[in-house]
């Protein structure tokens, strides 16, 4: 299973929210790409982030950042989420240099586009599906839709997408532990590669969800908090 050591980025900053909630934001540097340099110390093999401005409003406001932040990993690859819903602010998300682009609010309301990005792009393609209740949320999870997680998942997996990263919301930035439960059905329900992204508070939290059978695990405020030792916890997990 691999761990993914998360920045997240608003207004230029590394931030954590409270089950996404922009009202409830900590601020931890004005320079997030330090955050890299520190997670590549720590042997990460990815580096997750996310644009929260840019899942909001669906425009990339944080190009700079991003950059940055894929220079100091070197080597290490990147993921990014947050804002790409057409097939030019993707292009331009790549060319920033990160590996992966997570396509979220897109896939419930523009799944064409999926269908057109996997067919160009392959495996530099993840869907992000962030679930309340059961069912997705879009627009930096301001807004929730009708159609189930799971359900979703399934027609991602029809269009070939080879990776979906699966968010509870109610548990993200919480730090009570993470929706096993939920992880579990999502890890059986399709044969795409789950990473697991909300509520991890400890190791132990991790080692439970890798029994799950999911591919990988999202850890931000965590580690931000000091909660969690990362070298440890990806030694564990190899």
């Amino acid at each position: 299973m691999i761990v993914y050591p998360a920045i997240d980025i608003k207004d230029g900053a590394c931030v954590r929210l409270s089950q996404g909630k922009f009202d409830e934001v900590c601020r931890y540097t004005d320079k997030p790409y330090t955050m890299a340099e520190e997670f590549v110390r720590t042997g990460a093999h990815w580096i997750h982030t996310v644009d929260l401005d840019g899942a909001r409003d669906g425009e990339r406001k944080n190009a700079q950042a991003i950059k940055e932040i894929v220079q100091k990993a070197g080597d290490i690859p990147v993921q990014i989420g947050g804002g790409v819903r057409d097939m030019l602010s993707l292009e331009k998300t790549l060319a920033l240099g990160v590996r992966r682009v997570v396509i979220g609010t897109a896939a419930v309301n523009n799944p064409a586009f999926v269908q057109e990005a996997v067919r160009k792009y392959g495996d530099h393609i993840a869907v992000g599906i962030d679930a309340k209740d059961g069912f997705a949320a879009t627009h930096g999870w301001e807004q929730v839709s009708r159609i189930k997680a799971v359900d979703l998942a399934k027609q991602m997996e029809d269009y070939g997408v080879g990776t979906i990263i699966y968010t509870d919301i109610a548990t993200d930035g919480m730090l009570q532990g993470p929706n096993v439960a939920a992880m579990q059905e999502m890890s059986k329900a399709v044969s795409c590669d789950i990473i697991a992204s909300g509520g991890v508070s400890c190791k132990d939290d991790v080692l439970r969800l890798k029994e799950t059978g999911v591919a990988g695990v999202i850890i931000g405020k965590a580690i931000y908090a000091g909660r969690i030792n990362l070298e440890d916890v990806i030694l564990s997990v190899e």
